[in-house]
């Protein structure tokens, strides 16, 4: 033990005896007292550690006042693009307006006793059954109970059943319960159109009581025969089905109706004409 002892001993002056060599030699190069070494060698570490400290705190603090910054760009963008949308929306509502005027100027051109009230839909209304919508026109616009709606093309939307001060409701033709006289354009042949007839086909019209010697052809335009409703010529549909009826007696066809009932968003109230 004695012995282990005078070992360690010995090992821990000649350590002093190197780190004493190296500092006198450190000194005479520098030209630094040996204390100051000494405090210098004590003290690098810690201005190591304490500055990697320093740079780390930094870069956090850089970190996040950048994320902060980053955050407040990305919000400005959000709000900048759901503009752009909104613009946009605008743009294409606007555009799908002036083609909706353009086709009501070449229509009243076209029959000049026309007179129509515009009209925006605000609601709607559907079952296997029926189909109506809401439109935000009323008596206090000349809007009556039999009147008929229209799009600028001169397509056949429905029927006004109900009128209040500000609003009134339009049967559209996809209703069941409308029957309106028709004619197929290309032949002349008549019978009645009649909405969501059938079950599974409710977006779609039929025709009933066609000649059965009438030639009926895929895509064939089927207008209004004309009556105290409805002027001759306005467009109900198009053919895309043709067979005979229950009886064989008849014919009948199954539509597809011109006007695009489910996208409406304007309509046109027929509130004076001259009948033939």
């Amino acid at each position: 033990m004695r012995h282990f002892f005078s070992t360690r001993v010995r090992v821990v002056l000649i350590l002093a005896l190197l780190i004493a060599g190296v500092l006198t030699v450190a000194s005479s190069l520098t030209g630094k007292s040996i204390p100051t070494l000494v405090v210098q060698s004590v003290l690098t570490p810690l201005r190591a550690g304490a500055n990697a400290l320093t740079n780390q705190a930094e870069q956090m603090y850089n970190y996040m006042f950048r994320y902060e910054a980053l955050q407040a760009e990305n919000e400005a963008l959000k709000a900048q693009i759901a503009e752009m949308q909104e613009d946009n929306r605008l743009a294409d509502s606007i555009s799908r307006e002036n083609d909706r005027l353009r086709d009501l100027l070449e229509l009243q051109a076209a029959n000049p006793d026309y007179e129509l009230v515009d009209g925006y839909i605000i609601s709607r209304s559907s079952t296997d059954w029926t189909s109506a919508f809401t439109v935000d026109r009323g008596t206090r616009d000349g809007i009556d109970v039999g009147m008929v709606a229209i799009t600028a093309n001169g397509e056949v939307v429905g029927l006004v059943t109900e009128a209040g001060t500000n609003y009134c409701t339009v049967k559209s033709v996809l209703d069941s319960s409308l029957e309106i006289s028709a004619t197929i354009a290309s032949s002349g042949y008549s019978g009645m159109v009649q909405g969501g007839y059938t079950a599974g086909q409710k977006n779609l019209l039929r025709m009933n009581y066609i000649p059965s010697s009438a030639s009926i052809r895929n895509r064939d335009q089927v207008v209004t025969a004309g009556s105290t409703v409805y002027p001759r010529n306005l467009i109900l549909g198009y053919v895309v089905d043709a067979g005979l009826g229950d009886t064989g007696v008849a014919k009948y066809a199954i539509l597809e109706p011109a006007a695009d009932i489910e996208n409406l968003e304007q309509v046109f109230i027929l509130t004076d004409y001259e009948q033939e």
